[in-house]
């Protein structure tokens, strides 16, 4: 099963990463200024990831497909990385929808 990765960056701010089992980031958070504030974004992801209106495929200025997963009052809370193709980016998308359910949270801050 995924996993996620709970880090601070340079600022000092929380950040998550959702991996895949092969050790791929499948989704990256935005930064928190508290850890309990990150890990209501886990908690988030893990709840918004089962419904796929909450997915919005979307396009970057150079043409790639990325997604971003949407809370119920609309944020962002996580993005993907850049694809090469649609198709990969729904692989993507189905990835998140498997393993954040029940991802384990590894707090590496």
């Amino acid at each position: 099963m995924g996993k996620f990765e709970i880090k601070t960056d340079k600022a000092g701010k929380f950040r998550f990463s959702l991996k895949a089992n092969n050790g791929q980031v499948i989704l990256s958070s935005q930064g928190y200024a508290s850890r309990s504030g990150c890990e209501n974004g886990v908690e988030s992801v893990r709840k918004n990831s089962k419904s796929d209106d909450m997915f919005d495929r979307c396009t970057a200025k150079n043409g790639s497909p990325y997604f971003c997963l949407k809370s119920t009052n609309g944020q962002v809370i996580g993005n993907s990385e850049m694809y090469s193709s649609k198709s990969a980016m729904e692989n993507g998308i189905a990835s998140v929808k498997k393993n954040a359910p029940k991802a384990s949270v590894v707090d590496n801050s």
